[in-house]
């Protein structure tokens, strides 16, 4: 039994380099995203049942976990977060629409705390069951406590929530809460500066990505910041560059016992206040700006999506057989390789089906040439060419030529592959009748392993338009 090929499962490719417009609402030109965390109480504690104590994100440098043990100045310090953080945040942002990253453990320990997220109209995202690490996690514990965390979460703030960020993640994480299928979004992603579709299965899940730069997390990291200052000025540096750039979405992360420190605190105000001094800052929850971005770009059904890099041999090379004209073992060939979501555009596919075509033997690339039929010759006045070479040639008039022309066309053509060995090749789609006669008159002339190179050359083009009429 044949072995699937190689497929390579990262999207190294994204939106690309025109990212989609947002169309923020009003004309902004930047969605301005903060998130609270809220941890304190759902961290490592052997009274929750974990094996040692906390030993993440905290004043304490170099922290370790005290196994079997609590920990009494970790707690007070998550503890601090709760009874003093929260509150001064609270009060700094509870006119701004703000999204809580809810633990739900914490969530059921914090009862006032709850009450004041929902009096200031912030969006509870569940922020997993507990605050522990995940990586080594068996996949079904890992789904279980997912479930638990909806339904606790559902229980104690009375809804369910819509956006899910685990932050201590595995590999299965994102995967597990797609297939869950009740949330709006997933924040466990640091890939871009805008939302996007991640497929598992039939499913496409949205995604909108968080950050860790534009985190307080760094003040408790050893290479983070030191004085709220710093931070202000990543904030407002991070700000500028997207807002120039305009069509953005700046994510803010905060944790209660590290910004709510009152040193850092105003640091976090005056970088507010500067942002919200621009025009056109749209200050949004996730689910907000989950909600949009399935309005302006919702999410296409599943039989719209082509994919290539899913099809099985026998289907690929069927569909991208004829991009190499009459020379399908290049299709069979760019199968095999180690293919991914960066090849299932035509610029992706293209760049597969050339490596093929470039790795192969002279004598192999050469049989490709001489597949290209005469431009304007026998083939085509008997209708005879492949339905995308008679467009190509349709696109510069080749197939309504004078008598003149055609007399001069049918003498270049004889007299090329006489000299060259193969017929003369440019992309048509490229050019119109009199560059391509100019072309031909010039290019005859080459010697002919120029000339085979410049064939080549323009085969790849060939193939590459060819697959913009086939691909996004």
């Amino acid at each position: 039994m044949a072995q699937d090929p190689p497929r390579y499962p990262r999207d190294m490719t994204g939106h690309g380099a025109v990212p989609p417009d947002p169309q923020w609402p009003g004309g902004a030109r930047i969605a301005v995203q903060i998130v609270v965390n809220y941890e304190e109480g759902g961290e490592n504690n052997i009274l929750h049942g974990d094996a040692a104590s906390e030993a993440f994100l905290s004043e304490i440098v170099g922290a370790a976990a005290w196994e079997g043990q609590r920990h009494w100045n970790m707690e007070s310090i998550y503890e601090y977060g709760a009874r003093a953080g929260f509150w001064r945040l609270h009060r700094m942002l509870g006119h701004l629409p703000v999204t809580v990253y809810g633990v739900a453990t914490a969530l059921a320990r914090s009862p006032e705390q709850v009450r004041a997220m929902q009096a200031a109209g912030w969006e509870i995202a569940s922020h997993g069951l507990k605050w522990i690490e995940h990586k080594d996690m068996p996949e079904e514990e890992e789904r279980a406590q997912m479930e638990e965390a909806i339904r606790l979460h559902a229980e104690v703030t009375g809804a369910r929530p819509r956006g899910w960020y685990t932050g201590r993640c595995s590999m299965n994480t994102v995967r597990l809460a797609a297939e869950e299928g009740g949330f709006a979004y997933v924040a466990d992603s640091y890939a871009d500066d805008l939302p996007y579709r991640a497929r598992f299965g039939d499913r496409e899940q949205l995604i909108v990505p968080y950050t860790l730069d534009a985190n307080d997390m760094r003040f408790a990291t050893p290479q983070g910041f030191n004085a709220g200052d710093q931070f202000e000025a990543y904030l407002r540096d991070s700000f500028d560059v997207l807002y120039a750039e305009g069509g953005r979405m700046l994510s803010i992360g905060l944790h209660c016992r590290l910004i709510g420190r009152p040193g850092r605190a105003a640091a976090l105000q005056r970088a507010i206040d500067y942002m919200a001094g621009h025009e056109g800052v749209w200050f949004a929850t996730r689910e907000q700006i989950a909600d949009h971005w399935d309005t302006v770009h919702p999410a296409r059904a599943s039989g719209e999506i082509t994919r290539p890099t899913t099809l099985d041999r026998e289907t690929f090379v069927e569909r991208f057989g004829g991009v190499f004209e009459h020379s399908p073992w290049v299709a069979e060939r760019a199968w095999a390789l180690e293919l991914g979501p960066a090849h299932d555009s035509a610029t992706g596919l293209h760049n597969a089906l050339c490596r093929v075509f470039r790795s192969a033997s002279d004598e192999e690339r050469l049989g490709v040439l001489r597949a290209h039929p005469d431009l304007a010759g026998k083939l085509a006045q008997a209708r005879r060419l492949t339905e995308a070479s008679t467009a190509e040639q349709a696109s510069a008039g080749l197939d309504a030529l004078t008598d003149g022309e055609r007399e001069e066309f049918t003498t270049l053509n004889t007299a090329y592959v006489e000299k060259h060995g193969f017929p003369f090749i440019i992309a048509v789609k490229d050019n119109t009748k009199a560059s391509i006669l100019d072309a031909f008159r010039r290019r005859i002339g080459h010697a002919t392993g120029d000339e085979m190179d410049e064939a080549c050359r323009q085969v790849e083009r060939i193939a590459e338009l060819r697959l913009r009429d086939m691909l996004p």
